[in-house]
């Protein structure tokens, strides 16, 4: 499900989008706050040179790296020439120049960025190091995709010894032709909306390498992001290395194996058998912040407490409240995923091992800020512990929650104490009392939704809003039943740029606390680099501009627009990113004469203003194989006489956009589609009928968490079909849901009926089924073949077990049935 391009998959996508450059001269990610545009075109070629203040060193090292990747792109030699005084008064009107001017103009931020581009002379101003680097990244969003490829393999050094994404000049096979470059002329004047622009990445859930992260900080920094927080420790692994400590990764950085699917896909659970570890020692760590450093990214460690906490504990157990586990087992580095009840205790030696941590984790990161957690602490230990119920008394504390509150406080003074700043999850607010204030310097990441932002601003503490429902990157982006595994829920690209950070509900001067913004990444269900990659971009590309952009300027349609030749600078860029807006969905309803009339669509973006220019096509197949360039095209919905499996996929002049292989989806056509059906047992309100939903052709959807598209009953299932007419039946075959980790096992016997007048019926098929099958859930498709017997009426009644069998996960609970189709045939 994961298609990495190919280069001929990468030469197929240029050609498509080559239109794009003629009209989308400025498809820049995220868009600029000013930007004029102009006629005409500034050409690099063998004549150009670039001049800039030798004697700025932090200029001179992104000068430094940009010539470097303009020659190794394109096969020119561009020279650097020094200039003695680079002010505003003293601009170089030279021919094919291309100027780094510092500036004097006070209305800069440290951010803020002007570039003026005409056929003879590009300037580039800014007053500080970091508006020329956000400048240089206009700039290669500026001139064509391919002036960010090389033409070979591997990783390399850039400039002044900083990796790269892409190899040294010296490594390539041989030297490529000299390419002009063009940068189209326009004024941009430039700045973020927000001080704050983060993406974050769980390494404890899975871990991965200094590689990665790397490319990982490269492709924030074309994206003009600023903050990088690095998830270290959870309760599936401990990733730093702590020298005090080391048990914390001989131990802590290790599980036994892990689960397969989500929690609840496999009854019972099903594990890998594999010892998963790894961890970053503290030369990695500094290599990783010295390198973000060169890319302007500030690098916030997390380090959770006082929950998340297990495999901490199975290195050190005297820090937990017990010797052991609730479960009365030693403690061990966790193989799921979830919350866990066993958390750090709060006594002295604990608070001495935390800020032990603490201090080795502060000689590391240089950031002003260090997030300590706080999120979905388990109060269950405590409740039951001597020690702390002793420790609410004596501190004089209402109960768990505010003891809650007094650690993390604890904590907060420590960190405040060595001239840092803490960052904590909104958990971090709860316990609030007079008594038990965080320092004012306290920052909270709201992602419980928006509320706990409010209130944290309210207080007048800075918030950087990171709510799951707009900013989780491991939720779904598609259709979960076409998706790779993801955590649950929905955010396509849509959602995902359609947010604002600063809440309405805020007055101006509280506003002021939205620091900014940060995306998203936990891995439980990501393993890989490629599949990170493809749950974050483009998504992260939505959330550069929300953080960046202001918010007047931000259209969905012009930013999918911008993505199409962005997708092209990702794919030079060796990223596997999704190309999850270009999927064509099917979906279907029945048609009177009981066929099935399907209709495909997608969010089709927009991807040229040109007039007349044909919009990308949709093709496809109708017996389940994959879609080509000669495939059907998609014009209008089209009518099913037959069960069949459609695929889809998108094209752009004969060329695939989206993923080929990827979206399927099943149809049904039988004598009972469309047909009207009673109920003689009402289904659950949770999950009701919804206009003849078991006869509409459509069959379920098991991605995600949910099941989309069934029926379900506490009771047995009692339904009476009505055919309309006499016909000839001799198979009744039903779609039943088994998912037995959530209660819905199959029935345990099936009977079938039949009538000509829907008074008197008589059975055809009485059959046993197993209700204690258990193992992956799935929709289950039984057939109940009969003799051939001319009906207009048929009933079937499904016996529900009762009670979930033993050997199940959870046995003894009510059982349930649900049904996604009945067919007829």
């Amino acid at each position: 499900m994961l298609i990495r391009f190919s280069l001929i998959a990468v030469c197929m996508l240029q050609s498509a989008l080559a239109f794009c450059q003629s009209t989308d001269r400025y498809t820049i990610i995220p868009r600029p706050a000013q930007l004029e545009a102009r006629p005409g075109e500034f050409i690099i070629n063998h004549t150009t040179t670039i001049s800039l203040p030798f004697s700025q060193t932090a200029l001179k090292a992104i000068v430094d790296t940009f010539a470097h990747q303009l020659n190794r792109s394109s096969g020119l030699t561009i020279a650097l020439r020094n200039t003695s005084k680079a002010s505003q008064e003293n601009r170089d009107t030279g021919s094919n120049l291309i100027q780094f001017l510092p500036s004097r103009d006070t209305t800069f931020s440290e951010e803020s960025y002007r570039i003026d581009v005409t056929d003879k002379l590009v300037t580039i101003e800014a007053a500080n190091p970091k508006g020329f680097f956000y400048a240089v990244q206009t700039l290669y969003q500026l001139l064509p995709p391919a002036v960010l490829g090389h033409g070979g393999k591997g990783m390399g050094r850039g400039a002044q010894g900083t990796e790269s994404l892409l190899p040294d000049q010296n490594s390539l096979p041989h030297t490529p032709r000299p390419m002009p470059l063009t940068i189209p002329a326009c004024r941009i004047e430039d700045r973020p909306r927000y001080v704050y622009r983060g993406m974050h990445l769980d390494v404890s859930r899975h871990f991965f390498h200094v590689a990665f992260i790397k490319k990982y900080i490269d492709l924030m920094a074309l994206h003009k992001f600023n903050t990088f927080h690095w998830h270290l420790t959870d309760d599936q692994g401990w990733r730093i290395e702590i020298k005090k400590y080391p048990r914390l990764t001989q131990i802590g950085s290790h599980r036994s194996e892990t689960i397969i699917g989500h929690y609840d896909d496999y009854d019972p659970q099903v594990f890998d058998g594999k010892p998963y570890g790894g961890f970053y020692t503290q030369a990695d760590i500094r290599e990783v912040v010295r390198y973000a450093a060169t890319k302007y990214i500030n690098v916030i460690p997390e380090i959770e407490l006082p929950g998340h906490a297990l495999a901490a504990l199975a290195a050190y157990p005297e820090l937990g409240c017990s010797p052991k586990s609730l479960s009365n087992e030693p403690y061990r580095v966790s193989t799921k995923w979830g919350v866990f009840n066993d958390v750090f205790c709060p006594t002295e030696r604990t608070f001495a091992f935390l800020e032990d941590v603490l201090t080795e984790v502060m000689a590391l990161f240089p950031s002003q800020y260090i997030h300590i957690g706080g999120d979905e602490c388990p109060k269950t230990v405590w409740r039951k512990n001597a020690f702390c119920q002793q420790l609410i008394k004596r501190q004089k504390l209402k109960n768990e929650s505010e003891l809650q509150r007094y650690f993390v406080i604890r904590i907060d003074k420590f960190v405040t104490s060595k001239g840092r700043r803490i960052i904590g999850w909104d958990e971090i607010l709860e316990g609030d009392s007079p008594k038990l204030r965080l320092s004012p310097k306290a920052t909270l990441m709201s992602w419980r939704g928006i509320k706990g932002g409010i209130k944290a601003a309210q207080q007048q503490h800075d918030v950087i809003m990171t709510p799951g429902q707009f900013c989780y990157f491991d939720h779904f982006q598609g259709d979960p039943e076409m998706e790779p595994t993801g955590f649950g829920g929905a955010l396509p690209l849509a959602k995902a740029y359609s947010y604002d950070p600063t809440p309405a509900e805020l007055s101006p001067a509280d506003a002021t606390h939205i620091l900014g913004v940060q995306g998203n990444i936990w891995t439980e269900y990501i393993s890989t680099p490629d599949q990170a990659e493809y749950m974050i971009w483009p998504r992260a590309a939505a959330m550069a501009e929300i953080a960046w952009t202001p918010l007047s300027l931000k259209n969905y349609d012009d930013f999918t627009r911008r993505l199409a030749i962005h997708f092209e600078r990702l794919a030079t860029l060796n990223v596997n990113y999704a190309r999850t807006i270009y999927d064509a969905i099917p979906t279907a309803k029945p048609t009177p004469e009981g066929k099935v009339e399907v209709t495909l669509s997608n969010e089709n973006p927009s991807l040229s203003n040109s007039p007349g220019f044909p919009p990308p096509a949709i093709r496809y197949t109708t017996d389940s194989s994959i879609p080509s360039g000669e495939s059907s095209v998609y014009e209008k919905p089209f009518v099913l006489e037959k069960s069949a499996i459609i695929r889809t996929a998108t094209f752009l002049n004969d060329k695939a956009l989206s993923q080929l292989a990827k979206v399927r989806k099943e149809f049904i056509v039988s004598k009972a589609t469309s047909k009207p059906y009673t109920l003689l047992n009402a289904p659950n309100s949770s999950r009701p009928d919804k206009n003849y939903s078991l006869t509409d052709g459509t069959t379920a959807g098991m991605g995600g968490y949910e099941v989309a598209g069934i029926v379900s009953f506490k009771t047995d299932i009692n339904v009476v079909i009505d055919l309309g007419q006499l016909e000839l039946v001799e198979r009744v075959r039903i779609g039943f849901l088994k998912y037995t980790a959530k209660n819905f096992c199959l029935p345990k016997q099936v009977e079938i009926s039949v009538s000509e007048d829907g008074k008197t019926f008589t059975s055809v098929l009485t059959a046993r089924t197993n209700a204690s099958e258990n193992g992956k859930r799935a929709i289950v498709r039984l057939p109940f073949d009969f003799a051939p017997t001319s009906v207009r009426y048929v009933r079937v009644i499904a016996q529900n077990v009762g009670q979930v069998p033993a050997g199940m996960r959870t046995p003894g609970k009510a059982a349930q049935l649900a049904v996604d189709e009945i067919e007829v045939r």
